[in-house]
């Protein structure tokens, strides 16, 4: 066979190949895609109430506050509050309890049906007396801002991650890691529960605030904020309900 010849015959069968992937692309997936896309419902209720998903808090914690008392947080029914996780040295939680929760503080501190918690992640450090150093460099009254350390720690992550579904908790092992932002790894967002002990939302600020959220939507911190104050603000002038 000539190398012409053996050129003409790779070329051919290299068409034969490409017109037999044609053929099943054009007859079974595109076909089943079709078939699929049929059964499916693109929109839902196009302009809609969104559906709400509420988590109804089944169990309680028992912490210390920064004042040395003992608390519950079932001790807040038929108040609204935000709960939040921190650990004291994490440069992160510094930033968003001074600049988000402080200002959600200041411009709902005069109701007395409003709550801010702060759960540390790190009770093993986190003692009353650092607690409520804490607590003083921000001003946070503890009539109205508990910094709470529940004790174990085990039992701490679990009930921050399995009843209020933060997201989990996760210990550092880099020693400059650790040394930059401290020993856990843990959830930024703010929750917010009703007067029914019920989680009704969650708003991820210091995400939204941070360089990189900025960058993928720069409108997205501002609307966060107003729409966190604004259900806050719809669930203050609810009435308490009857028990």
């Amino acid at each position: 066979m000539s190398k012409k010849t053996s050129l003409i015959f790779f070329y051919s069968c290299v068409a034969l190949i490409c017109i037999a992937i044609m053929c099943v692309v054009n007859l079974v997936i595109v076909p089943g895609m079709r078939s699929e896309r049929k059964g499916e419902k693109a929109f839902v209720n196009v302009g809609g109430k969104a559906e709400e998903k509420w988590l109804k808090i089944e169990k309680d914690l028992s912490a210390t506050n920064q004042a040395g008392e003992k608390v519950k947080l079932s001790d807040l029914r038929g108040k609204v509050w935000v709960v939040a996780e921190f650990f004291a040295v994490c440069p992160h939680c510094a930033v968003r309890n001074g600049t988000e929760l402080r200002a959600l503080y200041d411009e709902f501190k005069d109701h007395p049906d409003f709550h801010i918690v702060c759960v540390s992640v790190d009770p093993k450090e986190d003692k009353v007396e650092k607690l409520n150093d804490y607590a003083k460099a921000l001003g946070a009254d503890v009539k109205n801002w508990w910094f709470l350390n529940a004790g174990d720690e085990a039992v701490t992550h679990e009930y921050l991650e399995k009843t209020l579904k933060f997201f989990g908790i996760r210990e550092r092992s880099d020693p400059a890691e650790i040394e930059a932002s401290g020993r856990f790894q843990h959830d930024m967002g703010l929750m917010l529960v009703d007067r029914d002990f019920t989680v009704i939302g969650k708003w991820p600020l210091a995400d939204a605030r941070s360089e990189q959220g900025v960058k993928l939507n720069p409108g997205l911190y501002e609307n966060l904020k107003k729409e966190m104050v604004e259900k806050i603000s719809k669930e203050l002038a609810k009435s308490p309900s009857k028990p």
